[in-house]
């Protein structure tokens, strides 16, 4: 058996996959794929400018929103080359460096996302349950500090999840079954032993998303209880009308990450390319919904973005 590791002369290179069973018709495919990272890109850098332009939206609800932006705008970024490469020019050769880097980026941008959505159910919580201490609470320098911290808790998390990678030799087989490099992916086609590496990315998930949602729901819980003890049924309204948007980012991440994880363990039966298409489209659909969301929920987004459309 051939047994290939990083440290030979030649740099050791793995091939993706675009969709299997349907590589006559991939051109047609990527046309949907393009236009949902143009509507992700263009969305998003939308939402940034708006609220680097407007004044009044310099506010720590639309503060954590611009970060969540950044990390969609991030995430698309990550696999737009890849996945297109391989669509339009069957470009499916990567090295290990490169598959390394795009991994690393990858995870940390997923888990910076889930710590968003925690940092943003922070801040609807602390507006509904303590209004009038919210603007010395959230300050931009305690922003900054939440913004920077999760920032390093996905280096920590990712750094040694990556470098265990190094380690690994891999047999003859070297063909990913995505379009990107993903950190499940890449160990299994390994022929040494890669516990460790599971270990070590299952750790860096419990630590990232596995608290971020509890957490999420926590605080739902004290916001709805908070809501439920105000007098007039106009100020509940009010108060639950502040979170529909944040409540629609939570679901459109939250729920295709769980589909997916589904999907792997139990639909053995179901055919190759529902488990590529299902992996894709997971990653495209937060950047590109979120936009759509906070533009058509948040009045004062959708304003200012007709004012610049203007």
């Amino acid at each position: 058996m051939l047994v290939l590791n990083n440290t030979n002369a030649q740099p050791l290179t793995f091939f993706l996959t675009g969709i299997p069973g349907l590589r006559a018709a991939l051109v047609w495919i990527s046309i949907p794929f393009c236009l949902l990272y143009i509507i992700a890109l263009s969305g998003n850098s939308m939402i940034l400018f708006v609220i680097l332009r407007e004044q009044s939206l310099h506010e720590p609800m639309y503060y954590f929103l611009s970060i969540l932006s950044t990390t969609d705008l991030t995430l698309s970024l990550c696999t737009l080359s890849t996945t297109l490469g391989v669509f339009w020019f069957e470009a499916r050769a990567i090295t290990l460096n490169a598959c390394i880097a795009q991994m690393f980026f990858l995870h940390g941008f997923m888990f910076m996302e889930s710590g968003v959505l925690l940092a943003m159910a922070f801040d609807r919580f602390v507006a509904i349950c303590d209004p009038l201490r919210c603007s010395t609470i959230l300050t931009n320098t305690r922003i900054a500090q939440i913004g920077g911290g999760m920032l390093i808790r996905n280096f920590a998390d990712m750094l040694p999840v990556v470098l265990l990678v190094k380690r690994l030799s891999f047999c003859s087989s070297t063909v990913l079954s995505l379009s990107y490099c993903y950190h499940v992916d890449l160990i299994q086609l390994s022929c040494t032993d890669n516990r460790i590496n599971s270990i070590l990315g299952l750790i860096a998930l419990f630590s990232t998303t596995g608290f971020d949602c509890p957490c999420i729901l926590l605080s739902y819980v004290l916001i709805i209880r908070s809501a439920l003890s105000i007098a007039s049924s106009e100020g509940q309204q009010k108060a639950f009308n502040t979170c529909i948007s944040h409540i629609s980012a939570v679901a459109i991440f939250y729920i295709p990450l769980i589909s997916l994880s589904l999907v792997h363990r139990y639909g053995h039966s179901a055919p190759p390319f529902v488990h590529t298409i299902m992996a894709n489209v997971f990653l495209l659909i937060p950047p590109v919904l979120n936009p759509i969301i906070y533009s058509v929920k948040t009045k004062q987004i959708r304003k200012a973005i007709v004012k610049v459309l203007r």
